[in-house]
């Protein structure tokens, strides 16, 4: 396993990591999650991904009932807050109310005294800048969370929100999470670089397009029984289900070969060839899916092989 640092952050980060959405305390039984992440930690995991809308809560439990058999200072957790969990005018959001408490909720069911990273999930234009930034920092000097930070936060939003805590003296976001792929490429013209400007690790969600690159799928009428895009996922990834992809998915899953790896580890060390992504999230079902993943951290690839990725996939890319 390689670590990077979280953007300027001094906490480092597994370069593959482990999260929960769409899988842990829901789909996925307990026992299933966690010999998953028992076995990430093993392959040298620090870092585990939630949210507190995930299955209800109920991803935090699993997962901070797992993490409850390792040492404390060897892993780094991290959650998130904003979306509804309730029906009530304070139940959503970013304001300090709905953030001092659900940080407490999360804390709680993790069963852990603080968080290493705690994440602003959407960016919220209902609530000033100004109040967000503050409550985050209070729960930082309160030694609530070590860290926070973003997702699916703008260019702009990150770097008026950096500005803005440094101009105060409060703690700066130290990550953001943003969806990014080889066939999804919208922060590679903004966010990229301004997080690397800034000093922000991104620690990006999907990187394999929910699991279109691991070339599992061939075309798209013949989705294999049981997977994401048969079921519940398929929402998720129905504008990659043509054959014009799956297509150029084939021929980069021929790369793979020719390489000795599997698609979806060639696809993690595309993302990985980014200074400001400091980790890649994958999700798994199965203790076997956790250890091709992981794989992943520990592949070189010739910078020549990823862009030759990037040609092939360049006409099915969203940008």
């Amino acid at each position: 396993m390689r670590y990077r640092r979280l953007g300027r952050a001094g906490m480092k980060v597994s370069t593959v990591s482990l999260g929960s959405w769409l899988t842990y305390g829901g789909s996925v039984a307990e026992e299933t999650a966690t010999a998953c992440i028992h076995r990430a930690f093993e392959l040298g995991v620090n870092f585990f991904d939630t949210a507190n809308v995930y299955a209800g809560g109920r991803a935090e439990e699993v997962v901070g009932a797992a993490l409850s058999h390792l040492r404390r200072d060897d892993y780094v957790v991290a959650t998130k807050v904003y979306f509804p969990v309730g029906d009530g005018p304070n139940d959503s959001g970013l304001s300090r109310k709905h953030v001092w408490e659900q940080v407490h909720r999360s804390l709680r069911r993790l069963g852990v005294d603080h968080i290493d990273l705690y994440q602003c999930h959407r960016y919220d234009p209902r609530t000033p800048l100004e109040e967000t930034c503050r409550v985050m920092d209070d729960l930082v000097r309160a030694g609530k969370i070590l860290y926070w930070g973003t997702s699916e936060w703008s260019a702009d939003q990150l770097r008026t929100a950096t500005e803005l805590c440094r101009s105060q003296g409060w703690s700066p976001p130290a990550s953001n999470q943003p969806e990014y792929s080889a066939l999804q490429r919208r922060i590679e013209a903004d966010v990229l670089p301004v997080s690397e400007e800034l000093g922000i690790g991104n620690v990006v969600w999907s990187p394999l397009a929910q699991g279109v690159l691991t070339g599992k799928y061939r075309t798209p009428d013949d989705l294999p029984a049981g997977s994401r895009a048969a079921g519940q996922g398929r929402r998720f990834m129905e504008s990659w289900l043509t054959s014009e992809t799956l297509d150029a998915v084939a021929a980069v899953a021929k790369v793979a070969d020719q390489l000795g790896c599997s698609p979806a580890q060639l696809a993690l060390a595309w993302c990985l060839r980014q200074p400001a992504v400091s980790s890649v999230i994958v999700g798994a079902t199965r203790t076997e899916q956790v250890d091709a993943n992981v794989a992943a951290a520990d592949l070189d690839v010739d910078p020549e092989v990823l862009e030759t990725v990037t040609e092939l996939l360049d006409p099915v890319a969203a940008r």
